[in-house]
């Protein structure tokens, strides 16, 4: 996402297990620049305005991404019927990425929720990384942040990969503790030492 022209698109990150559709509507409104209503209808109704706004007005096409979609629950996952069906002359101007866990496929595709898993266009499964993926995930990740010096030793990404498997939301949780633990004592390279401390102190329980 961060290759997408900001004068062309308005990116929402939404990621919250407990997300009910009230709490959904405040959360797009807010990073919208707005404050949402109270009343669930009442936010509803001021989301299609603010999106219709930002559409015709300001020629951005927006994209929520929402993660953790695979702990969302079924009153969640109706409403989401609300903004796949939100069409401006035959056609859905918005984007709306969901992020998952594998066993999200399954859910979408019961038949209770046969009506969003038809509307969805792209599908995208994402296999565990190798090794050297691993540590060509992290220093890509470093990039974007920008940060260009090696943080993570070779050995320290060894334990990173053994750890996580591969599996990139793994990956992330693991070298965003390990960052704020090196912050926090001042270190500026993260060895292995440092990364199975995580793991035993953060991670084995």
């Amino acid at each position: 996402m961060t290759s997408l022209d900001i004068n062309r698109y308005k990116v929402m990150y939404i990621s919250d297990s407990a997300l009910t559709p009230r709490n959904f509507y405040w959360e797009v409104l807010n990073q919208l620049g707005c404050e949402g209503k109270f009343y669930r209808s009442d936010a509803k109704r001021q989301l299609t305005r603010e999106i219709t706004n930002l559409i015709e007005i300001q020629k951005k096409i927006p994209v929520i991404i929402t993660d953790e979609a695979h702990l969302l629950s079924r009153d969640m996952l109706e409403e989401i019927r609300f903004l796949l069906n939100f069409k401006m002359d035959s056609y859905n101007p918005m984007s709306l990425i969901l992020v998952g866990q594998s066993e999200l496929k399954d859910i979408l595709k019961k038949q209770i929720y046969e009506a969003i898993y038809q509307r969805i266009d792209l599908r995208y499964h994402l296999i565990p990384y190798d090794r050297q993926q691993t540590g060509e995930y992290i220093n890509k990740h470093l990039e974007y942040a920008g940060e260009t010096r090696e943080i993570f030793t070779d050995m320290a990404v060894n334990e990173i990969y053994k750890y996580s498997h591969g599996v990139a939301r793994k990956i992330n949780k693991l070298c965003t503790a390990c960052l704020l633990h090196a912050a926090q004592i001042q270190k500026k390279i993260i060895d292995d030492h440092m990364v199975r401390l995580i793991i035993e102190e953060e991670f084995n329980w």
